[in-house]
Protein backbone atom coordinates (compact mmCIF):
# COMPACT_ATOMS: atom_id res chain seq x y z
CA UNK A 1 0.00 0.00 0.00
CA UNK A 2 1.66 3.13 -1.04
CA UNK A 3 -0.98 5.11 1.06
CA UNK A 4 -0.33 7.05 4.24
CA UNK A 5 -1.95 7.27 7.19
CA UNK A 6 -1.74 10.90 9.16
CA UNK A 7 -0.15 10.94 12.37
CA UNK A 8 -1.47 13.86 14.25
CA UNK A 9 1.41 14.18 17.39
CA UNK A 10 0.10 15.26 20.55
CA UNK A 11 2.50 14.47 22.85
CA UNK A 12 3.97 17.84 23.69
CA UNK A 13 0.19 18.68 24.65
CA UNK A 14 -1.75 16.26 25.60
CA UNK A 15 0.94 14.02 26.59
CA UNK A 16 2.29 16.95 28.89
CA UNK A 17 -0.43 18.04 30.18
CA UNK A 18 -0.92 15.22 31.71
CA UNK A 19 2.69 14.28 33.50
CA UNK A 20 3.08 15.17 36.86
CA UNK A 21 6.62 17.24 36.39
CA UNK A 22 6.14 20.42 34.08
CA UNK A 23 9.28 20.87 31.90
CA UNK A 24 10.49 24.37 31.28
CA UNK A 25 10.30 26.54 27.49
CA UNK A 26 13.74 25.48 26.15
CA UNK A 27 12.34 21.88 26.83
CA UNK A 28 9.18 21.97 25.20
CA UNK A 29 10.71 23.92 22.13
CA UNK A 30 13.65 21.09 21.76
CA UNK A 31 10.43 18.49 21.95
CA UNK A 32 8.98 19.97 18.85
CA UNK A 33 12.03 21.02 16.54
CA UNK A 34 12.92 16.77 17.27
CA UNK A 35 9.33 15.56 16.68
CA UNK A 36 9.87 17.60 13.49
CA UNK A 37 13.48 16.03 12.58
CA UNK A 38 11.37 12.90 13.28
CA UNK A 39 9.40 13.00 10.37
CA UNK A 40 5.98 13.92 11.87
CA UNK A 41 4.80 17.10 10.51
CA UNK A 42 1.34 17.70 12.36
CA UNK A 43 1.87 18.23 15.77
CA UNK A 44 -0.03 19.97 18.94
CA UNK A 45 2.46 22.00 21.00
CA UNK A 46 0.54 24.04 23.43
CA UNK A 47 -2.61 24.93 25.11
CA UNK A 48 -3.81 28.31 26.03
CA UNK A 49 -5.65 27.31 29.49
CA UNK A 50 -4.82 29.05 32.94
CA UNK A 51 -2.05 27.95 34.34
CA UNK A 52 -4.05 27.54 37.19
CA UNK A 53 -5.88 24.34 36.09
CA UNK A 54 -3.32 23.67 33.88
CA UNK A 55 0.28 24.58 35.19
CA UNK A 56 2.23 21.96 32.68
CA UNK A 57 1.06 24.29 29.59
CA UNK A 58 1.88 27.40 31.45
CA UNK A 59 4.05 29.70 28.62
CA UNK A 60 2.31 28.46 25.84
CA UNK A 61 2.14 31.39 24.05
CA UNK A 62 5.80 32.29 24.75
CA UNK A 63 6.49 28.57 23.11
CA UNK A 64 4.12 28.97 20.19
CA UNK A 65 5.78 31.93 19.38
CA UNK A 66 8.94 30.95 19.44
CA UNK A 67 8.05 27.69 17.25
CA UNK A 68 6.18 29.79 14.38
CA UNK A 69 9.36 32.05 14.64
CA UNK A 70 11.82 29.52 14.14
CA UNK A 71 9.27 28.08 10.79
CA UNK A 72 9.58 31.35 9.55
CA UNK A 73 13.54 31.44 9.70
CA UNK A 74 13.70 28.15 8.40
CA UNK A 75 15.13 26.44 11.67
CA UNK A 76 11.64 23.97 11.42
CA UNK A 77 10.47 22.73 8.38
CA UNK A 78 7.90 24.61 6.15
CA UNK A 79 5.85 22.25 5.95
CA UNK A 80 5.09 21.20 9.50
CA UNK A 81 1.49 22.23 10.25
CA UNK A 82 1.42 22.88 14.20
CA UNK A 83 -1.85 23.55 16.73
CA UNK A 84 -2.81 24.73 20.12
CA UNK A 85 -5.84 24.09 22.25
CA UNK A 86 -8.24 26.98 22.63
CA UNK A 87 -11.15 26.30 25.35
CA UNK A 88 -12.58 29.36 24.99
CA UNK A 89 -12.63 33.85 23.90
CA UNK A 90 -10.02 34.25 25.59
CA UNK A 91 -7.65 31.14 24.89
CA UNK A 92 -8.63 32.38 20.93
CA UNK A 93 -7.40 35.68 21.94
CA UNK A 94 -3.79 34.59 22.96
CA UNK A 95 -3.65 31.98 19.81
CA UNK A 96 -4.26 35.61 17.28
CA UNK A 97 -1.37 37.16 19.24
CA UNK A 98 0.87 33.83 18.92
CA UNK A 99 0.40 33.31 15.01
CA UNK A 100 -0.28 30.32 15.19
CA UNK A 101 -2.41 29.12 12.30
CA UNK A 102 -4.32 26.23 13.74
CA UNK A 103 -6.55 26.10 17.28
CA UNK A 104 -8.98 23.07 18.68
CA UNK A 105 -11.22 22.79 20.91
CA UNK A 106 -12.13 20.17 23.02
CA UNK A 107 -15.84 18.67 24.05
CA UNK A 108 -17.11 15.75 25.97
CA UNK A 109 -19.47 13.63 24.73
CA UNK A 110 -20.90 12.96 28.48
CA UNK A 111 -22.76 15.78 30.31
CA UNK A 112 -20.97 14.75 33.95
CA UNK A 113 -17.11 14.55 32.39
CA UNK A 114 -17.60 18.14 30.46
CA UNK A 115 -18.86 19.40 33.47
CA UNK A 116 -15.61 18.25 35.93
CA UNK A 117 -13.01 18.97 32.68
CA UNK A 118 -13.96 22.46 31.41
CA UNK A 119 -16.55 23.15 33.79
CA UNK A 120 -20.08 23.20 31.94
CA UNK A 121 -22.59 20.88 29.96
CA UNK A 122 -22.01 19.89 26.55
CA UNK A 123 -24.51 22.49 25.05
CA UNK A 124 -22.94 25.47 26.83
CA UNK A 125 -19.05 24.13 25.34
CA UNK A 126 -20.82 24.64 22.27
CA UNK A 127 -22.07 28.18 22.35
CA UNK A 128 -18.33 28.70 23.84
CA UNK A 129 -17.22 26.91 20.27
CA UNK A 130 -19.42 29.03 18.09
CA UNK A 131 -17.67 32.12 19.37
CA UNK A 132 -14.29 30.27 18.71
CA UNK A 133 -15.27 29.39 15.45
CA UNK A 134 -16.30 33.10 14.39
CA UNK A 135 -12.93 34.41 15.52
CA UNK A 136 -10.93 31.94 13.72
CA UNK A 137 -13.16 32.08 10.64
CA UNK A 138 -12.47 35.92 11.07
CA UNK A 139 -8.64 35.35 11.03
CA UNK A 140 -8.39 32.29 8.83
CA UNK A 141 -7.23 30.20 11.24
CA UNK A 142 -7.83 26.57 10.61
CA UNK A 143 -10.05 24.37 13.70
CA UNK A 144 -9.47 20.58 14.60
CA UNK A 145 -12.31 19.50 17.22
CA UNK A 146 -12.22 16.91 20.21
CA UNK A 147 -14.96 14.79 21.49
CA UNK A 148 -13.87 13.18 24.41
CA UNK A 149 -15.45 10.33 26.42
CA UNK A 150 -16.30 8.94 23.62
CA UNK A 151 -16.45 4.98 23.94
CA UNK A 152 -16.98 5.27 27.84
CA UNK A 153 -17.31 8.06 30.73
CA UNK A 154 -15.60 7.25 34.39
CA UNK A 155 -18.51 9.01 35.66
CA UNK A 156 -21.43 7.66 33.48
CA UNK A 157 -20.42 4.50 32.02
CA UNK A 158 -21.00 3.53 28.43
CA UNK A 159 -22.19 6.36 25.88
CA UNK A 160 -24.49 6.12 23.26
CA UNK A 161 -23.31 5.94 19.86
CA UNK A 162 -26.43 8.23 18.93
CA UNK A 163 -25.07 10.44 21.20
CA UNK A 164 -21.40 10.79 19.85
CA UNK A 165 -22.45 10.78 16.42
CA UNK A 166 -24.93 13.61 16.75
CA UNK A 167 -21.79 15.28 18.16
CA UNK A 168 -19.14 14.65 15.53
CA UNK A 169 -22.21 16.12 12.99
CA UNK A 170 -22.35 19.06 15.17
CA UNK A 171 -18.93 19.71 14.78
CA UNK A 172 -18.26 19.48 11.29
CA UNK A 173 -21.24 21.61 10.43
CA UNK A 174 -19.89 24.34 12.92
CA UNK A 175 -16.89 24.67 10.59
CA UNK A 176 -14.16 22.16 11.64
CA UNK A 177 -11.84 20.43 9.23
CA UNK A 178 -11.36 17.40 11.59
CA UNK A 179 -13.37 15.93 14.38
CA UNK A 180 -10.95 13.78 16.53
CA UNK A 181 -13.31 10.58 18.29
CA UNK A 182 -11.82 9.79 21.97
CA UNK A 183 -11.25 6.95 24.03
CA UNK A 184 -10.36 8.95 26.77
CA UNK A 185 -10.27 6.05 29.38
CA UNK A 186 -9.15 3.64 27.23
CA UNK A 187 -11.93 1.18 27.25
CA UNK A 188 -12.76 0.58 23.53
CA UNK A 189 -12.66 -2.89 22.02
CA UNK A 190 -12.40 -3.44 18.05
CA UNK A 191 -15.91 -4.93 17.93
CA UNK A 192 -16.92 -1.57 19.50
CA UNK A 193 -14.75 0.59 17.41
CA UNK A 194 -16.23 -0.50 14.02
CA UNK A 195 -19.86 -0.01 15.34
CA UNK A 196 -19.18 3.56 16.07
CA UNK A 197 -17.52 4.06 12.61
CA UNK A 198 -20.20 2.46 10.94
CA UNK A 199 -22.26 5.11 12.88
CA UNK A 200 -20.47 8.27 12.21
CA UNK A 201 -20.02 7.38 8.66
CA UNK A 202 -23.41 8.07 7.89
CA UNK A 203 -23.42 11.40 9.28
CA UNK A 204 -19.91 12.82 7.87
CA UNK A 205 -17.18 11.75 5.83
CA UNK A 206 -14.41 9.70 7.09
CA UNK A 207 -11.96 11.64 5.75
CA UNK A 208 -12.78 14.20 8.29
CA UNK A 209 -12.69 11.88 11.03
CA UNK A 210 -9.46 11.00 13.56
CA UNK A 211 -9.58 8.32 16.19
CA UNK A 212 -7.87 9.02 19.63
CA UNK A 213 -7.03 6.19 21.73
CA UNK A 214 -5.64 5.45 25.23
CA UNK A 215 -3.76 2.10 25.79
CA UNK A 216 -5.37 1.93 29.23
CA UNK A 217 -6.36 -1.75 28.89
CA UNK A 218 -3.79 -2.54 25.79
CA UNK A 219 -6.34 -2.34 22.92
CA UNK A 220 -5.07 1.02 21.28
CA UNK A 221 -3.56 -1.30 18.37
CA UNK A 222 -6.28 -3.53 18.42
CA UNK A 223 -8.63 -0.15 17.52
CA UNK A 224 -6.41 0.93 15.22
CA UNK A 225 -6.57 -1.84 13.26
CA UNK A 226 -10.16 -1.88 13.29
CA UNK A 227 -10.75 1.49 12.45
CA UNK A 228 -8.12 0.92 9.13
CA UNK A 229 -10.09 -1.95 7.75
CA UNK A 230 -13.36 0.51 8.50
CA UNK A 231 -11.61 3.34 6.31
CA UNK A 232 -9.96 6.11 9.13
CA UNK A 233 -6.68 7.28 8.00
CA UNK A 234 -5.83 9.85 10.84
CA UNK A 235 -4.87 8.67 14.28
CA UNK A 236 -3.54 11.17 17.53
CA UNK A 237 -1.19 9.38 19.46
CA UNK A 238 2.00 10.29 21.73
CA UNK A 239 5.68 9.96 21.43
CA UNK A 240 6.62 7.72 24.22
CA UNK A 241 3.14 7.13 25.75
CA UNK A 242 3.67 10.54 27.08
CA UNK A 243 0.83 11.45 29.53
CA UNK A 244 -0.86 9.43 31.90
CA UNK A 245 -5.09 9.03 32.16
CA UNK A 246 -5.95 11.21 35.07
CA UNK A 247 -9.54 9.45 35.43
CA UNK A 248 -8.28 5.89 35.60
CA UNK A 249 -5.59 4.90 38.08
CA UNK A 250 -2.63 3.28 37.08
CA UNK A 251 -3.33 3.34 33.23
CA UNK A 252 -0.82 3.79 30.56
CA UNK A 253 -2.76 6.58 28.70
CA UNK A 254 -2.04 7.83 24.93
CA UNK A 255 -1.19 5.14 22.35
CA UNK A 256 3.05 6.14 22.07
CA UNK A 257 3.83 6.88 18.74
CA UNK A 258 5.96 4.44 17.41
CA UNK A 259 4.01 1.64 18.48
CA UNK A 260 1.78 3.33 16.00
CA UNK A 261 3.76 3.74 13.12
CA UNK A 262 5.60 0.37 13.84
CA UNK A 263 2.34 -1.56 13.08
CA UNK A 264 1.35 0.99 10.06
CA UNK A 265 4.27 0.57 8.63
CA UNK A 266 4.35 -3.12 9.01
CA UNK A 267 0.98 -3.71 7.45
CA UNK A 268 3.05 -1.55 4.36
CA UNK A 269 1.21 2.02 4.15
CA UNK A 270 3.70 4.94 4.32
CA UNK A 271 4.60 6.54 6.62
CA UNK A 272 7.69 9.70 7.20
CA UNK A 273 8.51 9.04 10.31
CA UNK A 274 11.20 7.31 11.83
CA UNK A 275 10.60 4.61 14.23
CA UNK A 276 14.07 4.94 15.58
CA UNK A 277 14.44 8.83 16.43
CA UNK A 278 10.93 8.08 17.59
CA UNK A 279 12.39 5.73 20.07
CA UNK A 280 15.39 8.43 20.68
CA UNK A 281 12.80 11.19 21.69
CA UNK A 282 11.48 8.69 23.92
CA UNK A 283 14.31 7.92 25.69
CA UNK A 284 15.67 11.76 26.20
CA UNK A 285 12.46 12.69 27.35
CA UNK A 286 12.61 9.80 29.55
CA UNK A 287 15.64 11.43 31.35
CA UNK A 288 13.56 15.29 31.19
CA UNK A 289 10.70 13.29 33.29
CA UNK A 290 12.77 10.99 35.23
CA UNK A 291 10.34 8.26 34.85
CA UNK A 292 9.97 5.31 32.19
CA UNK A 293 7.80 5.75 29.38
CA UNK A 294 4.94 2.84 28.36
CA UNK A 295 5.83 2.79 24.41
CA UNK A 296 6.21 -1.27 23.60
CA UNK A 297 8.18 -0.42 20.49
CA UNK A 298 10.60 1.76 22.68
CA UNK A 299 11.71 -0.65 25.08
CA UNK A 300 11.86 -3.41 22.55
CA UNK A 301 13.08 -1.79 19.42
CA UNK A 302 11.93 -2.18 15.87
CA UNK A 303 12.41 -5.44 14.02
CA UNK A 304 12.25 -6.53 10.27
CA UNK A 305 10.15 -3.43 9.52
CA UNK A 306 11.84 -1.01 7.12
CA UNK A 307 12.43 2.42 8.75
CA UNK A 308 11.32 5.08 5.93
CA UNK A 309 8.30 6.08 4.12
Amino acid sequence: MSEKIKIFEVGARDGLQNEKKTLDQPTRIELIKKLTDAGLRRIEIGAFVSPKWIPQMEGSLEVTKEVIKMQAEGALPKDAQFSCLVPNVRGMEDALKSGIHEVAIFGACSETFSKKNINCSVAESFIRFRQVMEMAKYHKIRVRGYLSTAFGCPYEGRVAESRVTRLVRAMIKMGVYEVSVGDTIGVATPKQVESMIKKIKRVAPLSKVAMHFHDTRGTSLANVYASLRMGIKTFDSSVGGLGGCPYAKGASGNLATEDLVYLIKGMGYGSPASIEKMIAIKKWMEEKLGRELPSKVGKAGPWLVEDNG
